[in-house]
């Protein structure tokens, strides 16, 4: 019975005897707290000051977050298509080897084990250890040692088991979302509105170039809601299970983000906005004083906890993939049937995290390094995703999809545009870490030469029934 409703499902089947798969065992409410808990993190209570700085008035404000929500709903419902045709662990490595290739998804699995969630979760360690550091200082590299306690305390929940990780990824977001919502009631009902400005605010530079920078960090805010791909397996109720996910995650994070800013702006007005480095504790200190600046800071370690820990669970789903199809990574292919979850993946993701918190502690600038060692290489895979879309809508032309976008090919093709767009912000805007991303992407071209070398292409495991699970040519349909 395990057996065929995997094959329904679109997983390889499970022989007798062989180690365990996932299981369907994680709802859609699940799934909705762990991308709004990803994408509702630091970012939300940093990043609104840059877009003011950009703005030319409250309106633009407004309107940048609305365009930065209906652009991210529009990537939802193309990843939407994707996953809930072809369900996998694997996620965008799954879709990527289908419709480009097995080279192409090979270096996109070396990415995510060396780029791009191990560089986002050191990323949200430096955060939480910012603000913890404000909370209970540890010394010198107090930041450094909060961020590898957080890798170290998250890792380990998850290998415990996917219903302990589950439930700590649900209880953050609870936190954080009702963190959040204080905030927006403080902005909007109980704080003096600031008094308008004397003089219209004007950006530097073209107004396109001013409103260009600022997509970028909204969007940047935006990002993670793509992970819900990764657990599509895991989700009971069908495979429209993942499109309802995605939908009503980007739906509430769009109001949260547009009620967040209304409250920014209606208690320090635009100048306030721009001219703040952390925009909710001084929202929150005009109503309570320090004390409410301490509370806050509290939230976001609690919002960057919950981002990171939905982050370590989503990314070994793609490292589970890469174990399941080269030999040469077999070890991270094991599920634990105890844990519901890849455990060697886990702990090598953690390794390598930790050493990345190495990195940043080295050269000082934690999360400014890693932000720039991930943003390019996250943006290139993620349009090559929005071209799989493309790809696999003429090579599987009648494969039933349960979901499928609306107003097709327009909505992928303004997908993709936004993406090479991003690309290129995020090589034109960074520095030396952005190179340093790249550099370590280009070296997943070694063992992939290793695995021509042997084979003459990277072989990947025979499926029970001995027939190859992919190759070059056409992919065999589910």
């Amino acid at each position: 019975m395990r057996r065929e409703r995997y094959q329904r499902e679109g997983q390889p089947a499970v022989p007798d005897g062989s180690a365990a798969l996932p299981l369907p065992s994680l709802r859609v409410v699940d799934a909705v707290g762990l991308v709004v808990g990803i994408v509702v993190g630091a970012g939300i209570f940093r990043t609104p000051s840059l877009v003011a700085q950009n703005a030319t008035g409250p309106v633009s404000v407004v309107l940048l977050w609305a365009l930065g929500g209906l652009i991210s709903l529009i990537g939802a419902m193309c990843y939407a298509e994707l996953a809930s045709t072809w369900p996998h662990a694997g996620g965008d490595y799954h879709y990527l080897r289908r419709a480009l290739g097995r080279s192409l998804a090979f270096l996109f699995a070396w990415a995510r084990l060396t780029v791009i969630p191990t560089g986002s979760i050191a990323l949200l360690g430096f955060i939480f250890g910012d603000y913890a550091s404000q909370l209970l200082p540890l010394g010198e590299h107090s930041s450094a040692l909060y961020a590898a306690l957080s890798v170290v305390v998250l890792t380990g929940l998850n290998v415990a088991g996917i219903q302990l990780g589950k439930w700590t990824q649900n209880l953050l977001t609870v936190a954080v979302v009702a963190g959040l919502g204080l905030v927006i009631i403080v902005g909007l009902f109980l704080v003096p509105a600031a008094p308008a400005p004397a003089a219209p605010v004007t950006s530097d530079g073209p107004p396109h170039a001013a409103w260009g920078l600022a997509m970028v960090f909204v969007l940047l805010t935006y990002g993670g809601w793509n992970e819900a791909a990764y657990i599509s397996s895991e989700l009971r109720g069908g495979r429209r299970s993942i499109v309802s996910a995605l939908l009503w995650s980007m739906v509430a994070v769009t109001a949260l983000y547009l009620l967040a800013n209304a409250a920014y702006l209606r208690g320090l007005g635009l100048a306030g906005v721009g001219q703040s480095d952390a925009v909710a504790a001084e929202l929150m200190q005009r109503v309570a004083g320090p004390s409410g600046a301490q509370f806050i800071s509290v939230i976001i370690c609690a919002a960057v906890l919950t981002s990171s820990n939905a982050t370590i669970l989503m990314g070994s789903r793609t490292h589970y993939a890469l174990g399941r199809d080269f030999p040469l990574f077999s070890p991270l292919g094991r599920w634990s049937a105890r844990a519901g979850a890849p455990v060697n993946a886990l702990l090598l993701q953690g390794a390598i995290s930790l050493s990345l918190v190495g990195v940043g502690l080295i050269t000082r600038r934690g999360f400014e390094t890693m932000v720039e060692y991930t943003a390019p290489v996250f943006w290139f895979f993620f349009l090559l995703s929005g071209v799989s879309l493309l790809v696999l809508r003429r090579r599987e032309p009648h494969v039933v999809r349960p979901f499928r976008v609306p107003l097709y090919p327009l909505t992928p093709l303004l997908f993709c545009a936004s993406c090479a767009y991003l690309l290129y912000s995020s090589l034109a805007y960074t520095g030396t870490g952005a190179l340093v991303g790249v550099a370590v992407l280009a070296t997943g071209l070694i063992p992939l030469a290793l695995m021509h070398r042997r084979t003459g292409h990277p072989r990947s495991k025979p499926s029970p029934g001995g027939r190859k699970s992919w190759g070059f040519g056409r992919p065999r349909s589910v």
